[in-house]
Formats: C-alpha cells, sequence, structure tokens
C-alpha cells in the first residue's frame, strides 16, 4: 500500500489559478521524495495536504490508510500525532523550553508516559550527536544544532512519515550539508521523507525521486541517483 496517495486533488484558495489543479501523485513507503517548483507552484499547498492541515476542494487525499479530506480538526491532529513528523524552516522550537522538553512533548502528548518518551529522547539526542546539550535552551545552540533538534522531535512518535519544508534554507552552508546528511541517513534506515524546497542541491543528495510542479500541477516526476551513506541514526 502506498504511504501517500493523491488522486484528481484540486485546491482553490480565491478566484485565482488553483493552487493544485488534478494532482494525481503516489509515495511508496521508503521513498526519499523531493517537491520542488518557483515560489506559488503548489508546493506548500501539498505539503499541508499530506499534513492534514488543509483539505481539498475535490479529490481524495490518502496517507498510512487514513483518508484525510473528511477529517475533521480533532480528528486530523490525531492523525498528524500517529503519522507524521514535521521539521520546518525556522525550526519552531519553544525557547522556554529546554532541548529535552522540546523533544519528548509530542510523545507526552500523544499519552507516551514520561518515562518512555524520556527514554526515547535520550536514545534520540544521543544518535543525532545533541546528548551533551539536552539542558541547553534552543537560543544557546547553533542553526543546525537547532534543526537537529526540531528533527529529534519529528521523530519522537515514529512517524511513518517524516515532511521537511525547506529544512536547510536558515542554514549556514556547512550546516545544511549536515542536515541533508542526516536526513539522507534516516531514509537509508527506511524513514520515508518528504522534501519541499527550492534547492537542487539538496534534492539531489537527498532524494530518491524528484516531483516537480509548476502552476498548480505535477510538471514531471522522475527517480534522482541520490547516494546512500551507512545508516547511523536511530527510528
Amino acid at each position: 500500500m502506498p504511504v501517500i496517495e493523491l488522486r484528481g486533488v484540486c485546491r482553490r484558495y480565491d478566484a485565482g489559478p488553483p493552487a493544485l489543479d488534478d494532482v494525481t501523485l503516489t509515495v511508496e513507503p521508503g521513498e526519499a521524495v523531493a517537491v520542488l517548483g518557483p515560489s506559488g507552484s503548489g508546493k506548500s499547498t501539498l505539503l499541508n495536504l499530506v499534513a492534514g492541515l488543509d483539505r481539498p476542494d475535490a479529490g481524495t487525499v490518502t496517507v498510512a490508510g487514513v483518508r484525510l479530506d473528511g477529517l475533521g480538526e480533532a480528528a486530523s491532529a490525531r492523525y498528524r500525532r500517529a503519522h507524521v513528523g514535521m521539521v520546518f524552516q525556522f525550526f519552531n522550537l519553544l525557547d522556554d523550553l529546554t532541548v529535552t522538553d522540546n523533544v519528548v512533548l509530542p510523545a507526552l502528548l500523544a499519552g507516551t508516559s514520561r518515562t518512555e518518551a524520556h527514554r526515547r529522547c535520550a536514545a534520540l539526542l544521543e544518535s543525532l550527536g545533541l546528548a551533551r546539550h539536552a539542558a541547553a535552551y534552543p537560543g544557546r545552540l547553533s542553526g543546525g544544532q537547532r534543526q537537529r533538534v526540531a528533527v529529534a522531535r519529528a521523530l519522537m512518535n515514529r512517524p511513518t512519515l517524516l515532511l521537511a519544508d525547506e529544512p536547510t534554507g536558515a542554514l549556514d552552508s556547512a550546516s545544511g550539508e549536515d542536515v541533508s546528511r542526516l536526513l539522507t541517513e534516516l531514509n537509508a534506515e527506511g524513514q520515508t521523507l518528504i522534501l519541499v524546497t527550492h534547492d537542487e542541491i539538496l534534492a539531489a543528495r537527498c532524494a530518491t525521486r524528484t516531483v516537480r510542479i509548476v502552476d498548480g500541477r505535477v510538471h514531471s516526476d522522475e527517480p534522482s541517483a541520490a547516494a546512500r551513506p551507512s545508516a547511523g541514526a536511530v527510528r
């Protein structure tokens, strides 16, 4: 069964052209798909539909066997907790919480015991080279370290799907390479990844497949030859 299946999806926000226009797309388990396109092409709309943050005007969106297009707000939130981890360009960490508290939060909201949440957090931070920063606050970390914390938080509930929205857009080149290497390692271990980006180099490094969207439609859908390093991260 595909992890993601969009059939005839349309989304329109105003009287102008549709943000997405009759999009049909499937993503299989373990794929790393880079979604590229110019600003306004529909990339973010696609990501929001898959995350259950938006609904199509027409067509169906199914992720991990769940039909999203008919879900209410509460059911959409439950879906995200169970199946989706999200990494954003500007980290979206809570500055008044420590690294540990940021990372364990999704698990606690999902009903995981505090003991198990902290055990899982410790393993993730160790794997991602952040163990010595467990008690630090995000404002004391570099951009690359903060993005690693965001990845740890996204992986906390062992998501079916990891969504990354311009994950290196706010980073310097060295930190960006570090994060792209991490995403590649996670995918090599089986994590399904959707990467929305303007960065052709990032897409070439991380993706096993590249989908280009132009004016709300899928313009091309091609396999890529991204390198796969040896596994080293925790899932």
